[in-house]
């Protein structure tokens, strides 16, 4: 859940609801409250909450009532009991009906805020823990009849065998995440964890205390310790998405790791070992980027022992309709609809389209037209209108990608270099590079974005300068 953290308080009393909300934004949470259990109930029903504090004595229902309410949501928030009546049976009944917490009134504010922080760490590590298992008891597939297909499965066979670090690069959508997953499964390491981290998507200033975790007091927010990346993924696989994204003072730690296998907590000189198998993914050709002095050579040679390249789907249209008969029993299924099948021509119009989404953008549109469907068919008429307006679908009979797409391709990928080299001579800097290249700031935003480049990357707090 994105900003605060929110917690609702459940009490008829005004003078507890204030007397929490005081001791509860002290410490930067958000407080919601509510007097009655109806009222709870319709917050619940109508926001997401992370906490509940809920009063066991109500004036409409017995806070166990709620409890029992919660409980049945998805997902189902935390709840700490709280009562002025020093029952232990109620509280024994509280936390076998699933309350992390019995507190009894008059509250302590140290003591609610220690238990707060103590039930939300749990419902992460809960959370972890659950989409770690079905990461790892989920088996991954790779589709597809293709020669390029089978020779990528037997790729990833020959090394989810052995303990070599994998670099796996392809375009947005392709499929690299299940490369990785599928490494995993095949491993010696696959009952271990399964543990991913997108570098594009986390701020620089956060991205150390994610793979590394941190300790109390490290930084301001850091309330408790807190286990990063490589320490969950402890036994098992870390795949490190976008991994030429990350800064590159973050690369100089990611490589130390590599060679020692050994991490200190941000905050914190005590070396923690770790045995984590390291797959990395890219979208960029992280050789040209190394060229370009973007990404740190020994590091590139450290990821990329084995070398995994993932085909787009123009180069693999043959796998079209298999692709499309499984994301159409996916997409009914999701989307609680009535069997729906792919007509022979609908599948043949897929197969002339170049897909510069690769198989990401075949599932969006699969799901798109299994929403639409009018009857228990899709046919080719369906597809045509559900293609890109904006985008020329190519016949059948073409080649796949024709001269303009792949003109196009060159030209962004030149574009790429260019700027990823003058951003890292810039050291990140925005404003720098823009005037090093003789662009408006907001031009070369522009360009970044169209060209697939995170601003997460390319913005710096140093910009202004």
């Amino acid at each position: 859940m994105g900003g605060r953290t929110t917690i609702l308080v459940v009490d008829d009393e005004v003078s507890v609801q204030a007397a929490l909300r005081r001791t509860l934004e002290r410490v930067g949470y958000e407080v919601v409250t509510a007097g009655t259990g109806a009222q709870a109930l319709a917050v619940l029903h109508e926001r997401p909450v992370d906490l509940v504090l809920l009063d066991l004595q109500l004036p409409d229902m017995s806070g166990l009532v709620v409890l029992a309410r919660v409980a049945e949501l998805a997902p189902a928030p935390p709840v700490l009991m709280v009562s002025g009546a020093g029952d232990i049976d109620s509280a024994v009944q509280a936390i076998q009906r699933g309350a992390l917490d019995f507190l009894q009134k008059p509250v302590i504010p140290e003591r609610i805020v220690v238990s707060v922080q103590n039930a939300l760490r749990y419902q992460r590590l809960a959370q972890e823990h659950a989409q770690l298992a079905e990461a790892t008891l989920t088996p991954p597939t790779l589709l597809g009849d293709s020669e390029v297909m089978k020779d990528l499965r037997a790729m990833v066979l020959r090394a989810a065998q052995s303990e070599a670090r994998v670099l796996i690069s392809g375009e947005h959508g392709t499929g690299k995440e299940v490369v990785a997953r599928l490494l995993h499964h095949q491993s010696r390491r696959v009952a271990a964890p399964f543990v991913t981290l997108n570098c594009a998507a986390v701020p620089r200033e956060l991205i150390e205390s994610e793979l590394f975790g941190h300790v109390r007091g490290a930084f301001t927010g850091a309330t408790n310790t807190r286990r990063g990346r490589f320490e969950l993924a402890d036994g098992g696989t870390l795949f490190l998405d976008e991994v030429g994204e990350m800064p590159v003072d973050m690369q100089a730690k990611l490589l130390r790791v590599l060679q020692e296998g050994n991490f200190e907590r941000v905050g914190s000189g005590e070396p923690v070992p770790v045995d984590v198998r390291v797959v990395a993914a890219s979208n960029r050709d992280l050789s040209r980027a190394v060229a370009a002095g973007a990404f740190r050579e020994d590091l590139y040679y450290r990821l990329a022992v084995m070398a995994i390249d993932v085909p787009p789907l123009r180069k693999r249209l043959d796998d079209v309709p298999l692709l499309g008969r499984s994301f159409v029993l996916a997409a009914t299924k999701k989307n609680y609809r009535s069997a729906v099948e792919l007509l022979p021509d609908a599948e043949q119009a897929l197969m002339g389209y170049h897909y510069p989404g690769n198989v990401r953008e075949l599932q969006n549109l699969i799901e798109r037209m299994v929403i639409l469907a009018d009857g228990p068919t899709i046919g080719a008429a369906a597809v045509q209108r559900a293609l890109p307006v904006t985008r020329d679908v190519e016949s059948p009979s073409d080649p796949p990608g024709n001269v303009n797409q792949r003109f196009r391709e060159q030209v962004e990928d030149a574009e790429r270099r260019i700027l990823a080299a003058a951003l890292a001579r810039c050291d990140g800097n925005v404003a720098q590079a823009a005037r090093l290249l003789q662009l408006e700031r907001s031009h070369l935003y522009k360009k970044c974005r169209a060209l697939g480049m995170p601003l997460a990357r390319v913005a710096t707090s140093s910009e202004t300068s």
